[in-house]
């Protein structure tokens, strides 16, 4: 590696490190039951069967371990209501739970050509299931329906609609009374006579897409504003957010959650494979408001922006959220997922383009100065503070900084994981097409054009930049990259892809440009002597 420059020692990091990042996600982050068979689980079962067994003691002195339920009577989870909208169906079952959630709009489909089931039916706790402190209670609480004097299916015909569900416990009666609204989200109000001491929880997470690429487990927006995501397989229980304002479990694009701006204590509970549960402390006379569906932008804006904190976007979701926020405007605009990714892939090129031009032009000065580079390192091998003084002397002779081709680069890293993650989470991009045979942007090209034409301009890319390798063992590994990630992009979703090969167009294009300027600057000062 001795013959890398500092730019070149730099690129290899970057590509380096998106190759680990890349197959970290493909490989190795654990990967739960996919979402065909999890919604052809959901599709099997029915509303007559048993209740699950309450999941096993984790740990001493959990919600989950110390009241848990036991199994309940074989018609207590039958569907008590069921609301019926033009986005979803929702199923209220005995015990007063959301049992389920079928979103009814077309392109929230399953591979299978089936409407998504949110709820993975053997997985609890439940939406608005209630936990008492008394086990007694708490079992008495399990084994007793709640009593409804409505319809049975009740259709929202664009307002919502009111259920209360009462449920008698001899010592305490308690009174749930759920708004509904026709966009999925809900009011919720609970009454307890006695005002025994209890936990009500916005349920596990959707169970639809759980993959290796995306976070899923649960979030808390916490007093100050500062967002949590415990991921599943960290939970630890026991964790307490004293004022939280938002509870979710989330998957890849789906969310069940309880806000109270107002603010609430969360604790987190976990399961045998330690992924997170949400409980929240209840009062005698309980608030929140609910939702249940997809991570939709505007969706859930329209509810209150601050429920936009629930579409997570990883570490880098500082760039990545104000990221979507430019990419939805141009969408807006021109009326297309993938017009408005190219878009936006050149509007970031164009506000890069002064350092990148910069850093283009430096890593042409090095290239120029690649001889007398060679030259001083074979003088000075053996002497590293001479070899080290002599380049120093070189580049101040010649004007250039050897850093200043690595800035853009390492500018890059970011935005690139940040709309990695962007494309990725968007639901919006489900069923949306771009052109031609892309008909879903948040799926693989089905006819792999896309990662073809994003390796061939990548390798095309390669060959027009500058470079000083001489050594034929690391010329073969750049030259084999392009490989490599057409590899990777082939299971990828065709927005992402579309990003990269819009982004390498025009760092072909720019390069173009700055080759032309270089020999336009060499072909003056030859003119001058």
């Amino acid at each position: 590696m001795e013959n890398l420059s500092m730019n070149q020692r730099v690129l290899l990091a970057t590509v380096l490190s998106l190759v680990v990042f890349i197959v970290y996600d493909l490989f190795f982050l654990p990967k739960p039951k996919g979402h065909q068979e999890l919604n052809a689980t959901a599709q099997s079962q029915t509303f007559t069967q048993k209740a699950p067994e309450a999941p096993k003691a984790t740990a001493p002195h959990t919600i989950t371990s110390t009241t848990a339920p036991s199994p309940s009577p074989a018609n207590i989870d039958q569907p008590l209501v069921t609301i019926k909208a033009q986005r979803f169906d929702l199923f209220i079952d005995r015990l007063g739970r959301i049992s389920q959630v079928v979103l009814e709009e077309q392109r929230y489909q399953n591979e299978a050509g089936e409407q998504i089931r949110l709820f993975n039916p053997t997985k609890l706790p439940k939406p608005l299931e209630i936990r008492f402190g008394d086990p007694k209670l708490n079992e008495r609480a399990f084994q007793t329906p709640y009593r409804y004097d409505g319809p049975a299916t009740i259709t929202l015909d664009g307002n919502p609609k009111t259920i209360e569900l009462v449920q008698d416990l001899g010592q305490e009666r308690v009174i749930k009374r759920i708004t509904i609204y026709p966009d999925g989200h809900y009011d919720l109000q609970v009454i307890l006579a006695q005002g025994h001491s209890y936990y009500i929880s916005p349920g596990y997470r959707p169970d639809v897409r759980v993959d290796g690429y995306t976070l899923h487990g649960a979030l808390i927006r916490e007093a100050d504003g500062t967002v949590t995501w415990i991921e599943d397989g960290d939970a630890k229980g026991g964790e307490r957010f004293p004022g939280a304002t938002i509870a979710a479990g989330f998957d890849r694009y789906y969310t069940t959650a309880l806000y109270n701006f107002d603010g609430f204590n969360v604790i987190v509970d976990k399961d045998e494979e330690e992924n997170p549960i949400l409980f929240i402390q209840g009062a005698k006379e309980f608030q929140a408001g609910g939702y249940v569906g997809p991570k939709e932008y505007e969706r859930l804006a329209a509810i209150d922006p601050r429920l936009t904190d629930i579409i997570e976007y990883g570490f880098f979701t500082f760039i990545a959220k104000p990221m979507f926020k430019a990419l939805l405007a141009l969408y807006h605009l021109v009326g297309n997922w993938g017009w408005a990714i190219v878009l936006l892939t050149i509007i970031i090129r164009i506000l890069l383009f002064p350092l990148t031009l910069k850093g283009m032009l430096s890593m042409q000065k090095l290239k120029e100065l690649a001889p007398k580079i060679k030259e001083i390192q074979e003088r000075y091998k053996g002497d590293p503070q001479k070899l080290n003084l002599h380049m120093m002397q070189l580049y101040k002779k010649y004007n250039v900084n050897p850093m200043s081709g690595c800035l853009p680069l390492l500018l890059q890293i970011p935005i690139f994981f940040a709309i990695y993650r962007v494309l990725l989470n968007a639901i919006e991009l489900k069923g949306a097409p771009w052109i031609l045979w892309i008909k879903d942007l948040s799926a693989p090209d089905p006819y792999y054009v896309l990662p073809i034409l994003m390796g061939a301009t990548m390798y095309l890319h390669q060959k027009l930049t500058p470079t000083t390798i001489t050594d034929p063992v690391q010329k073969r590994i750049f030259e084999w990259l392009p490989v490599v990630f057409t590899l990777f992009f082939l299971t990828f979703p065709a927005g992402l892809t579309l990003y990269w090969f819009v982004n390498n167009i025009l760092s072909i294009i720019q390069q173009l440009i700055v080759n032309k300027i270089f020999a336009t600057r060499k072909l003056q000062g030859a003119r001058d002597v």
